[in-house]
This record gives structure tokens, C-alpha cells and sequence, in this order.
């Protein structure tokens, strides 16, 4: 048991959190299974790009398409500038993370000449596994 000021963790907690967490991931395996399924059933019933809907047992499945379109960049650009509309292309300046770091091991750039430019940030994860005696 563990008391780290106002909560208090048990081991049925560290168990009971294992055992969900080894639950969800059956079910979204089982839940991916499945929609691979639903996605054959539709796709061979009105084709892949189609949507689609049956009932069964007193419930719906339906299939809706997303369209999502974006531009080439490259070949957007080329038209674009090809047509004189250069206004309509955004200059995104940002560093290089692998030019940087191979520069700083080459020496032609030092952690001083970068001193209040990096920015560090922590994510915290958890991780719960059984222990096995010794």
C-alpha cells in the first residue's frame, strides 16, 4: 500500500487497472476485426467508395464515406506561381531537427549557440505489469 498524500493506491488497484487495460485491448483487436468485416460486407455489397446501411437483429449499421480533399503541395505551388498568385502560398519557416542535431555533432554549431531556443516538454505514462517472483 502506498500513501502519497491524499490518495492512497493498493495492489487490487494496480490489478483491476492491468486487467482493463489487458481488456481493452482485446476489445479494440475484436472491435478492428470487425470493422474489417463490416468494411468487405459494404464494399462487396455497393462498392468501396458507397455507403451503405442493413439492420439486423434490431440494429443499424451504416456506412458513411468521408471525402477529404487536399492540395499537392508541390504541384500546387508550381501552378500558383505559374499563374503570379504567389500571395496564395504560405512561407512556413521552421527549424530542421536532423540538419540541426548533425550540425551540433559536427561541430559547425554548439548547445550555447542555441541557448533559449529549445523547448523541453514531459508527458507522463503509466505502465502496470505484473511482477514475477524471483
Amino acid at each position: 500500500m502506498v500513501n502519497n498524500n491524499k490518495s492512497l493506491i493498493t495492489g487490487e488497484m494496480l490489478r483491476r487497472y492491468y486487467e482493463l487495460n489487458k481488456q481493452k485491448k482485446e476489445i479494440e483487436l475484436e472491435m478492428n476485426e470487425l470493422k474489417d468485416v463490416f468494411q468487405s460486407y459494404f464494399n462487396q455489397l455497393v462498392g468501396t467508395q458507397q455507403k451503405g446501411e442493413i439492420t439486423a437483429n434490431g440494429f443499424k449499421l451504416q456506412r458513411q464515406i468521408r471525402k477529404i480533399e487536399k492540395f499537392n503541395e508541390v504541384d500546387t505551388v508550381k501552378r500558383l506561381e505559374e499563374l503570379q498568385m504567389t500571395d496564395l502560398i504560405q512561407v512556413i519557416r521552421r527549424p530542421d531537427d536532423t540538419k540541426i542535431k548533425a550540425a551540433l555533432e559536427l561541430g559547425l554549431l554548439t548547445h550555447s549557440h542555441l541557448d533559449g531556443c529549445v523547448t523541453t516538454s514531459y508527458t507522463p505514462a503509466l505502465s502496470v505489469k505484473p511482477v514475477t517472483p524471483r
